[in-house]
């Protein structure tokens, strides 16, 4: 019993020896870039040794990587707590997008998602992470609507594409001062016009 209760302590210690890393890196590249932030100022930001640094993470790349999946993860909670059940299929596919817009206002979410993760990790790796996160909610939310007869039927891969590439535009024009009011009203005009037309 003391053995489970030592080995369980153990993986708490370690998950939160994790958690630190992440948050000290998030909050450094952040401030200074990915570049401009070596893996010992990470270390000493997380109170950490840097032999923890490298029993959790290979690499610096590895740790943005995870660093980039918390932010991606978080995005699609919130997309998941607007675009509510309730809502009929276009209008939880226009609450979803806001929830995506609302999300990115994060100081560096941006910056992380956007811009400094297809440059470190390659388009690929953004994609596989995007996918798996704020895309496979808008992929789902499409498909729903699809399902339901509410949306014309289309090929779901590429529409997911090109409204998620929209969704990323406008954020970061909304990070650069556009109004995101207009940006959003746009949106939800494109997701309404994708509404299937009865006679």
């Amino acid at each position: 019993m003391q053995e489970i209760k030592m080995r369980r302590s153990n993986r708490e210690r370690s998950e939160e020896t994790r958690e630190k890393l992440i948050e000290a890196a998030r909050r450094l590249f952040v401030e200074k870039s990915y570049a401009e932030t070596g893996t010992p100022e990470i270390v000493e930001a997380a109170g950490v040794t840097r032999g923890a640094l490298y029993h959790h993470f290979a690499d610096k790349q590895a740790l943005f990587r995870a660093v980039a999946e918390q932010e991606a993860r978080r995005v699609a909670e919130e997309i998941d707590a607007k675009a509510s059940p309730a809502l009929a299929p276009i209008e939880a596919l226009i609450a979803g997008g806001n929830g995506f817009l609302d999300a990115m206002t994060v100081p560096g979410r941006t910056r992380l998602l956007l811009l400094d993760g297809p440059a470190v990790l390659g388009r690929v790796a953004m994609d596989e992470i995007d996918n798996d996160h704020g895309n496979r909610t808008l992929r789902e939310g499409l498909q729903a609507a699809m399902e339901e007869g509410a949306i014309r039927p289309l090929p779901l891969d590429a529409l997911t594409t090109l409204l998620g590439a929209a969704f990323d535009r406008a954020a970061l024009a909304v990070e650069t001062g556009a109004n995101s009011d207009d940006l959003r009203l746009v949106l939800a005009e494109m997701i309404r016009g994708l509404a299937t037309v009865h006679e």
